[in-house]
């Protein structure tokens, strides 16, 4: 049963969470978290179908905010790499038992990366889903202007698009601060071995105009695992919310429960 939003209450935040339990039957498969992305929500339409998707298999389920993000307490600007993976490994172990599989959709598969390293003995697999690991390194960095660089150093914050470059997949302007920036260079996982030896699935739409679709490849190369599979969609988007797209992310979680 779906309970509606609840809140885990820590010490400095609440974490607004979402969590489906296993049919009668089904208790001993593993359970599938989500994970959003960069300002993001749970309530959005990946998140949503799984919800949908694990009622129908009787498959439990949990989706959840980041501090900063939809429900959850706190400012989106104060947040960062290291604070969001802490909020997810907050979720892990209070919230679930058991073996989960991580569905992380673009930075969510970062900080799913992230949780990899850090919980390897609790994860069943992983699906990756536009994934955007070590994305303020590799994607934000070499791209600022002159404009970012200098209200950077004036504000500590820039919005990463002007309103006229602002895609429907942007909510907003969305501030790209100083703390990010610097805290995520000691959250880099594209730059040496993950030891994770469990399934992993690699969605990305080459299409996408956010994560170049040779970031699924890096990942694949970077996770020690051998059962790794990268599956690119020609015409598929970072959105990765059509119809088709949906399908595909369900038809992809059923291999790894089977």
């Amino acid at each position: 049963m779906n309970q509606g939003v609840q809140y885990l209450s820590l010490a400095d935040r609440k974490l607004a969470y979402q969590h489906r339990n296993a049919a009668v039957g089904q208790e001993t498969l593993p359970g599938i978290v989500f994970l959003g992305g960069f300002a993001s929500d749970m309530t959005g339409t990946k998140a949503s179908f799984l919800d949908e998707f694990c009622a129908q298999n009787g498959w439990g389920y949990l989706r959840y905010d980041y501090r900063g993000h939809g429900a959850s307490s706190g400012k989106f600007e104060d947040g960062c790499i290291g604070d969001w993976l802490d909020d997810t490994l907050k979720i892990l172990d209070e919230l679930t038992k058991g073996p989960q599989i991580l569905v992380g959709s673009s930075m969510g598969g970062w900080i799913g990366l992230l949780a990899l390293r850090a919980r390897p003995s609790r994860i069943a697999g992983f699906v990756g889903i536009a994934a955007a690991p070590d994305f303020t390194e590799d994607l934000i960095a070499p791209t600022m202007t002159a404009a970012q660089k200098e209200a950077m150093a004036r504000d500590g914050y820039f919005f990463e698009k002007t309103e006229e470059e602002l895609t429907d997949i942007n909510i907003g302007q969305v501030p790209i601060t100083r703390k990010l920036m610097e805290e995520a260079r000691g959250q880099l996982v594209l730059r040496s071995p993950l030891a994770f030896t469990g399934p992993v699935r690699l969605l990305q739409g080459q299409r996408d105009r956010e994560v170049p679709w040779q970031t699924a490849l890096k990942i694949a190369d970077h996770i020690a695992s051998t059962d790794v599979a990268v599956t690119l969609v020609k015409d598929a988007d970072h959105r990765f919310s059509r119809d088709q797209d949906l399908v595909l992310i369900g038809q992809t979680i059923i291999t790894l429960m089977s």
